[in-house]
């Protein structure tokens, strides 16, 4: 037990001062890339700083794997070299023995991961999109989210409604030429509004200059059309469903995310994308223990064996390997060509078993 207890502290330091240095240079080389983005506009340093420490927990998040791996090497490259590995081994205890405590601590990791980091990488996503787009436009000008602009729909027990906006605001709170076309529960069209602007606020959209045309058969939809310069639409959409409706998973707490994924169902939307993020979120620490795995079964050797530096070349190029199977994986997904279950559990799973078959190979042969 004590022998366990030393191995997990030593590879939690090693793994806390590998994410430290990684984090610093990761702050370094965003504040670089801030710095590019923004240098039309003098907002000062102090603001790159605060936008790239708010970018650097997403980017800490995506080299997870990368971290673990390295942590893993860098502790048993030292253990080899210390001869602390053959003292083991000598001891009666077997390198598979000795990964218990590295695994446990990267099953921990991988469960504070998806846990808190998660939910921190959330809200510093959505801050540094805020003030990103503050700082570049002041708040005041508009972006297009496609071609042919916003599309939403929101469902209620009189139909569902279908909008759609040219352009929106920095933050989704108000939509420009926008039309709303409602269609009754049998699933016919009863009126067309064309506004010049709609915003959102507590379960009310709010119409201006807008122009309602009935849809009914029979009915001259132009001679019967009405002109309000202030109108009032009751929704079922918030603002915070909007604006990651249109933002990526990650920035939807892992906490708030099956709520999240039956409100888009509910409102019309698909959320393939959202269940393939979540369930590869619930995977993470099996992941992360299959790159502890990975990285121990060529690094669990005595440094005087040759061949040491290719070892630790392989390994790294293997959890590479991994991590682009992982999200190829994820990419098939969200397209619909595999399950989600399997574009999710497939790639760790496969991760572990294939760890543990080199492990058995180099300690029993």
């Amino acid at each position: 037990m004590i022998l366990h207890l030393y191995f997990a502290r030593r590879f939690a330091r090693v793994f806390l001062l590998m994410t430290f240095v990684l984090f610093a240079l990761s702050v370094l080389v965003d504040l670089v890339d801030q710095a590019r983005r923004f240098s039309e506009i003098d907002i000062g340093f102090d603001r790159l700083l605060v936008l790239a420490l708010l970018s650097t927990p997403d980017t800490i998040n995506q080299i997870l794997p990368l971290i673990m791996i390295l942590s893993t090497v860098a502790m048993f490259l030292g253990l080899a070299r210390t001869s602390e590995l053959v003292a083991t081994r000598a001891a009666g205890r077997s390198g598979i023995r000795a990964l218990m405590a590295p695994v446990a601590v990267a099953l921990i990791i991988g469960g504070l991961a998806v846990t808190m980091l998660n939910p921190i990488v959330a809200g510093t996503s959505k801050r540094y999109a805020a003030l990103s787009e503050n700082y570049r436009s002041g708040g005041a000008s508009a972006f297009a989210v496609s071609d042919e602009g916003l599309w939403l729909r929101q469902g209620g027990e009189q139909g569902q409604t279908v909008i759609r906006a040219w352009r929106s605001n920095a933050d989704a709170t108000v939509l420009y030429d926008v039309t709303f076309l409602s269609y009754a529960p049998d699933g016919g069209p009863v009126q067309r509004i064309q506004a010049q602007s709609a915003a959102l606020s507590d379960g009310n959209w709010e119409l201006n200059n807008a122009k309602v045309w009935p849809l009914k058969v029979g009915l001259n939809a132009e001679g019967n059309s009405v002109v309000h310069e202030t109108l009032m639409l009751p929704s079922s959409l918030t603002l915070d469903r909007i604006r990651e409706s249109f933002g990526k998973p990650g920035a939807v707490s892992i906490w708030n995310m099956p709520r999240f994924i039956a409100q888009l169902e509910q409102a019309g939307f698909s959320a393939r994308q959202h269940r393939v993020y979540f369930h590869s979120e619930l995977a993470r620490p099996l992941f992360l223990m299959a790159m502890v795995l990975v990285a121990s079964a060529f690094t669990m050797r005595h440094v005087r064996l040759r061949g040491t530096g290719f070892s630790v070349m392989t390994a790294i190029l293997l959890g590479f390997g991994l991590y682009f199977v992982r999200s190829f994986a994820h990419i098939l997904g969200e397209n619909g060509q595999i399950p989600i279950l399997l574009a999710a559990w497939a790639a760790p799973v496969a991760a572990v078993l294939l760890a543990l078959g080199l492990l058995l190979h180099a300690e029993d042969g």
